[in-house]
């Protein structure tokens, strides 16, 4: 049974920081490219962060410079580093384990709310 369970969301001030982490089971971890989508009201959910096996990264553009994604494979664990959080940066965010072309999963989602 695969499992993706997301901790870490809150409620923090602009330019708070949040860390959110992701743990793994029923897969081989380190196989897997694992991500972080967020989607807010009204919106689609979009990728805001993506972590290959191989620990190569890539980031959405309004997230660069300030989000950190890194992995733990013994730990099978994600982390998304939430730094100058803006309020647009408020939404759900959902862990992602992706094997291309085969497996797909999600997390159930962890709330972020960034307001004063």
């Amino acid at each position: 049974q695969v499992q993706l369970v997301e901790s870490g969301g809150g409620l923090v001030q602009p330019g708070g920081s949040l860390r959110l982490s992701c743990a793994a089971s029923g897969i081989t971890f380190s196989r897997y490219a694992m991500g972080w989508y967020r989607q807010a009201p009204g919106n689609q959910r979009e990728l805001v962060a993506a972590i290959s096996s191989v620990s190569s990264t890539n980031y959405a553009d309004s997230v660069k410079g300030r989000f950190t994604i890194s992995r733990d494979n013994a730990k099978m664990t994600v982390y998304l580093q939430m730094n100058s959080l803006k309020p647009a940066d408020t939404a759900v965010y959902y862990c992602n384990a992706k094997w291309p072309g085969l497996f797909d999963y999600w997390g159930q989602g962890a709330q972020v709310t960034v307001s004063s």
